[in-house]
């Protein structure tokens, strides 16, 4: 039988010849032929037009089972998107810029966590505070106005920040099948979160045998890289019959310390740090500067899911995910300087584990009325713990707040192809987060423990319910309208605990909605050149973070609850062109504009009629999340893929950002989170058994006076101009990916990052990127 080597569907139309095509067969529609005609050695080839060819002889397929997997060739692989309806659409048809990550890619770029996943895409920028960490950026917004979705489940949760977010590392690149990223508002599918963008991972399915017996598959593979010793394993096995199968994985990561590179600003070096020596903390010099002490810690990922296919009509899934990290510092908070600036502020500040597990049950029914083709009912359970432990610099207090939030959603999505041209797709969304949160401080001198403030009110909820509609209208074969309506309605309750600070108001009772849109169109003006234009709306509706949160967001200032909040709106517009050469190059273009009003920020604000409290043992000027300002982002992003031969393309991605925030005066700053001007060009070279990848990478840079307000105040991450003033230099790496199929069942990777060693900090990061890093893995397939 011969499938598709990612999703394990049958292939039909597969040409099968020998050498000198003296004997052909054709598959049939389940992907089966007959191989008698070709003796047991004999070299035979797979060809198929959408497919890697593959050549190889019964004798190996026999070995494998009598299963060939062929892999889809580049020029193919983004034709179908899930993300922007929730069913298969055709990219052409769509009018927002989507980019698909595919599983080839993915294996490619062999990353440590998803973030990296997303970053080495060269199409999202991401910010790290620490290693165990990834906050992506799109189009100037990020953390919680950007969607994160696992097999569209929403994974935003009530307590995502403004602050950087690392919730993405929760997900196992090594489970992902491919990530579609939609670039720009996605509310109308997605609701409250998606301004700047979404990013929908699929993990791999369990795939069937399509025969009555047993099919047993997997895989195992171990991974080694040297710039911060890491030591990873991986192992998955898949079990399928005709009607039901099971995919499960396992995967374990131990990551040393960080460290960077050779060449680059001496700002970043890591010159001492904090130990604790008979009962004292101590500040030694570091003997490697380079190295940034400590930032390592370890991960596990696990990953079972069922499929049942009792007949045509009904498919049933279910997934199960478990994600959990050791403590692990924020590093940027560790070398942060003390008020007197000869020495540091934190003795410790890491986050406790991070746990994530998702249970996820989904049935899928082909339909036969007037009301729908086919209909998912998709019901998620989601469970988040987080901590936060701080101790300052010779203090003997150690302060925790400790975070678990439950999370249900319920989806029902209908999809309806039965009216002409017209496809529509609608459903309806309902979401419930209950957040406990407590605090706790404890003299590590003595190991007395007491009560202090939690981060947020413990026992608050967050829900929304939602209904939508989107339709796909064909006007003409060249020329497709998209167009959707989105309301939801959303309940925001906490009530507040007085013990520690006494508050000028008992409870938030927020009941808020909104209504968003969205329309554009498709066009080709010929078969080989694409126009698209797409105008949308997007809410952010506030939650328990911005509503009830209590913590220290920058030296010296304290951020309080706000029980006055409303949704923040964004208006969007985008128009893209697309121009295929005859299939040997492909040059595509993007430009939007997005208007944000009654922006959720934090600004300075009064507690009691103070505008100072103590927190922590220290006098804090008080912030507070509110409805205070507008902004606008503008952007141009361009890409090119030129198809050399059969055996060499190019690729090559440019990245181009600007955004205004207005500030408490009416003037105007940068955005927090719009990324510096970031590239990269790929050369690749394919063949059957080699794969290699040699690209450049490019961030430009961000003067002084281009830096947000908010990042100034935050000069010990950043490089020193010759004016004393912090910034954000440009910098390259130049890197290289290879793989090699050694044999059917084993496959090895070889990759080198960073060759010439520079020593960089990518925008807004607490922790310096990696220096020269050799990645080794060994796979081995049965």
């Amino acid at each position: 039988m011969v499938m598709d080597v990612d999703t394990g569907n049958p292939i039909a139309n597969v040409a099968v010849f020998n050498k000198d095509k003296s004997k052909s067969i054709i598959t049939d529609f389940g992907g089966r032929c007959d191989l008698s005609i070709f003796g047991r050695n004999e070299r035979i080839e797979f060809r198929h037009i959408s497919y890697q060819p593959l050549k190889t002889s019964k004798a190996i397929i026999s070995k494998r089972g009598n299963r060939v997997f062929l892999q889809v060739k580049a020029e193919q692989l983004d034709e179908v998107i899930m993300s922007v309806s929730k069913w298969e659409q055709q990219r052409k048809d769509i009018p927002q810029k989507v980019e698909l990550i595919n599983a080839q890619s993915i294996a490619l770029a062999n990353p440590q966590t998803s973030a990296d996943l997303l970053q080495q895409s060269g199409k999202v920028f991401v910010q790290k505070s620490q290693l165990g960490g990834g906050s992506p950026m799109i189009r100037g917004f990020a953390t919680n106005r950007v969607l994160l979705s696992v097999d569209g489940v929403r994974m935003n949760n009530a307590i995502f920040r403004g602050g950087n977010v690392q919730n993405v590392i929760s997900i196992d690149p090594f489970t992902v099948q491919n990530t579609e990223v939609i670039f720009g508002p996605g509310s109308v599918i997605y609701g409250s979160d998606a301004i700047g963008g979404v990013m929908n991972f699929f993990t791999k399915n369990p795939r069937f045998s399509f025969t009555d017996s047993l099919a047993v598959s997997g895989s195992a593979l171990y991974r080694f890289s040297t710039a911060n010793t890491e030591n990873t394993a991986h192992a998955d096995v898949n079990l399928g019959k005709k009607k039901w199968a099971s995919y499960t994985s396992v995967s374990y990561s131990d990551f040393g310390d960080l460290t960077m590179g050779e060449h680059g600003p001496d700002d970043y070096l890591r010159n001492s740090f904090v130990v604790r020596r008979n009962g004292q903390d101590v500040l030694v010099p570091n003997k490697d500067p380079r190295e940034q002490v400590p930032s390592g810690y370890d991960q596990i990922n696990f990953l079972q899911k069922f499929k049942f296919r009792p007949n045509n009509n009904y498919t049933y899934d279910l997934g199960l995910y478990y994600s959990e990290t050791s403590d692990y510092s924020r590093y940027d908070r560790l070398i942060r300087p003390n008020n007197a600036g000869d020495g540091l502020r934190s003795a410790e500040w890491f986050y406790g584990p991070q746990k994530w597990f998702m249970g996820n049950f989904q049935v899928t029914k082909q339909g036969r009325n007037k009301f729908y083709d086919r209909v998912k009912l998709t019901t998620a359970y989601q469970f988040f713990q987080e901590s936060r432990n701080e101790r300052g610099f010779q203090d003997p207090t150690l302060f925790k707040t400790e975070e678990k939030i439950d999370a249900l959603s319920v989806n029902l999505d209908f999809e309806n192809k039965k009216i002409g041209n017209l496809r529509l797709y609608y459903g309806a969304e309902y979401i419930f987060n209950k957040v406990n949160s407590d605090g706790s401080q404890q003299n590590i001198e003595t190991s007395e423990t007491s009560d202090s403030a939690s981060r947020y009110p413990d026992g608050a909820t967050w829900q929304t319910f939602a209904g939508y509609i989107n339709g796909e209208y064909q006007i003409k074969p060249n020329f497709t309208v998209l167009s959707g309506l989105r309301y939801s309605q959303v309940w925001v309750d906490a009530q507040f605990d007085d013990s520690f600070f006494q508050f000028p108001f008992e409870e938030a009772d927020i009941i808020t909605g909104a209504l968003t849109g969205s329309i554009g169109f498709s066009w080709f003006p010929k078969e080989n050149f694409q126009v698209t234009l797409n105008g949308s709306t997007a809410f952010r509706a506030p939650n328990i973070d911005d509503v009830g949160k209590i913590f220290d967001s920058e030296p010296g200032s304290v951020v309080v609850p706000n029980p006055d909040l409303k949704p923040e709106y964004a208006y969007n517009v985008d128009f893209g062109i697309r121009k295929n050469f005859n299939d040997k190059l492909v040059f595509s273009a993007a430009t939007y504009y997005t208007y944000l009003v009654d922006a959720l920020v934090r600004r300075n604000f009064a507690f009691n009629g103070q505008s100072e409290i103590e927190y922590n043992g220290e006098l804090s000027n008080v912030q507070a999340i509110q409805n205070a300002a507008k902004a606008y982002v503008y952007g141009f992003e361009f890409g090119l893929e030129a198809f050399l031969n059969e055996n060499w393309s190019l690729r090559s991605n440019l990245t181009f950002t600007e955004g205004v925030e207005e500030e408490e005066d009416g003037t105007d700053s940068p955005a927090r989170h719009v990324a510096p001007t970031f590239a990269d060009v790929h050369l690749l070279y394919k063949n059957s058994k080699l794969t290699t990848d040699l690209f450049l990478n490019f961030n430009g840079e961000i003067p002084f006076e281009d830096l947000a307000f908010s990042e100034r105040n935050k000069p010990f991450i950043y490089a020193i101009d010759d004016e004393g003033n912090p910034y954000s230099p440009s910098w390259y790496t130049l890197n290289l990916r290879s793989q090699y199929q050694i044999s059917h069942a084993l496959k090895a990777s070889l990759n080198l990052e960073n060759i010439t060693n520079q020593r960089y900090r990518t925008y807004s990061s607490g922790i310096v990127a990696p220096g020269t890093n050799l990645i080794m893995g060994l796979e081995y397939s049965f």
